[in-house]
């Protein structure tokens, strides 16, 4: 028996997969697809932009030059610029990377994990799949999770005539995943208004369709930067996606139809279709089971939040699921994954939402989407889209008053040039104790298997005497200059379980 079977080998599964094998989990992952990769995945239509956030993720543990390296990006993004190169759109409404005002973000300090990569997903996964393999994880292949059933010691995951048995199951299967039905989880959200289609395609004259979003009155299309690469959205209800074939025919006819143009789509190499469908589970969690990615959450895909979000909950749900692994998890800390992440969430569709009552191609949201396009080209409006689609204003309410609770930690500097994101790599919690008197070296030293301690002076401490980051980057406490070594007892077996004995 496994201590965990992960339904899912995409990103999400695999990202999930290697934090748990860090953790020393025997896990195991079953993905119904025969074979690595797709043709979706790979440029350009497997293209994505990895946030602030998933970078910063992939940077703590230790990914960040491979994934860098396998994108072709030379150097590391963000590191000290004055301002991000990119920062993303809201409804096909662009904005320029020079009005993000940094020193507005809350905590924000200089970190090789600043801003947005652009890479596809075959890339990502690939990066992940290495990890998850060396750190012991098995993918299985071909394999259709079919039941599952759970009790109150395991959960069993039944393939054709094999039963794959664990102690935890996580469905990571995507928009239609079979787990989240199997295991009798409810999806509730709103329907579609449109159907999306992504293009790779030989445009006979490009030059009929003018770049970047472009809204017209029948709906919107995308020239991107990338040859023959479109985009369009078809306010038809979502009716069409998944109901017929994509035809070139079909393409061609709704493209001229939103475009106004008779332009040509010579030949159709790639083409897919998605609505803007948004749905999420009410729990993240029924029993031994739980849920993560787009098979907790769907959206549609304006903005590129989805993979963003998955590789959120993988980061946020693997600590705790290796603690309850191993017996060391305090009460309820499994169940904080949800009470975390479940706002995410529900935060990121409506975020989609928004985008497309804006895009409707009707005189009221045209109206509100001027207007909202005023707001975003001032320089407060442009730093709080970037802070949205970053993941840099996510704070978890963790009860404390204390504004660096709960936020994604900065990568904090000690003197010595030691910097907070090079000690998560163990996927440990992280004391970094900046009294001269190292106050919290003898009450750290009951929990040293799980809390990393560090002490000395910082380059810019951001007014605490010391702080407690969990593995995932989240600040779980921060003292004063004279540090309470109560407080910080509290907080560690808050997270961390009994010290040991």
């Amino acid at each position: 028996m496994h201590d965990v079977v992960i339904v899912g080998a995409g990103p999400v599964g695999l990202f999930l997969a290697g934090e748990l094998g860090l953790a020393g989990c025997s896990v195991l992952v079953l993905e119904r697809e025969p074979e690595a990769g797709s043709p979706g995945k790979a440029y350009p239509l497997g293209m994505r932009g990895l946030s602030a956030g998933s970078v910063e993720a992939f940077y703590r543990r230790g990914m960040l030059h491979p994934l860098l390296t396998a994108s072709g990006v030379d150097d590391d993004p963000g590191a000290n610029l004055p301002a991000p190169r990119s920062v993303g759109h809201f409804a096909g409404i662009t904005l320029d990377p020079a009005g993000v005002d940094l020193a507005a973000l809350p905590f924000r300090l200089p970190s090789p994990a600043l801003e947005a990569v652009m890479t596809s997903l075959e890339t990502v996964e690939t990066v992940l799949s290495e990890r998850a393999a060396k750190l012991g994880a098995e993918v299985r292949r071909g394999v259709t999770v079919s039941a599952v059933t759970q009790d109150d010691e395991m959960v069993v995951a039944r393939a054709g005539e094999h039963e794959y048995a664990a102690r935890w199951l996580v469905g990571c299967d995507g928009g239609r995943s079979a787990v989240r039905g199997l295991a009798g989880f409810d999806f509730v959200g709103t329907e579609p208004q449109f159907t999306g289609y992504a293009v790779h395609a030989t445009i006979a004259d490009p030059e009929k369709l003018r770049p970047g979003f472009t809204l017209t009155p029948t709906g919107m299309y995308l020239r991107t930067f990338m040859e023959g690469h479109i985009g369009m959205m078809d306010f038809d209800g979502g009716a069409f996606d998944r109901s017929r074939p994509l035809t070139r025919d079909r393409l061609q006819a709704v493209l001229r139809r939103l475009s106004g143009t008779d332009v040509t789509l010579s030949d159709v190499h790639l083409a897919s279709s998605f609505t803007d469908r948004a749905m999420q589970t009410t729990t993240y969690r029924r029993g031994r089971v739980l849920l993560a990615g787009d098979a907790a959450h769907i959206h549609s895909p304006l903005g590129g939040q989805g993979l963003n979000l998955g590789i959120g909950d993988a980061m946020n749900l693997g600590w705790k699921l290796a603690a309850a692994v191993h017996g060391q998890a305090p009460d309820g800390l499994v169940d904080t994954y949800t009470r975390e992440r479940h706002p995410i969430g529900a935060r990121v569709l409506d975020w989609s939402r928004a985008q497309v009552a804006v895009m409707r191609p009707e005189s009221h949201a045209r109206a509100v989407r001027e207007l909202i396009g005023d707001l975003m080209s001032t320089r407060d409006g442009t730093t709080y889209v970037f802070e949205r689609l970053s993941g840099l204003s996510i704070r978890y309410d963790l009860g404390s008053d204390r504004p660096l609770v709960g936020r994604n930690a900065p990568d904090l500097r000690l003197t010595d040039g030691t910097r907070l994101g090079d000690l998560l790599g163990d996927g440990r919690g992280v004391a970094l104790d900046f009294s001269a008197e190292r106050s919290l070296h003898d009450s750290a030293m009951g929990w040293a298997r799980r809390i990393r301690y560090v002490a000395g002076p910082a380059d810019n401490d951001l007014g605490s005497g010391a702080v407690l980051v969990r593995p995932d980057g989240i600040i779980a406490w921060a003292g004063d200059r004279d540090p309470d070594r109560e407080a910080f007892e509290r907080a560690a077996g808050r997270w961390f379980g009994s010290p040991a004995v």
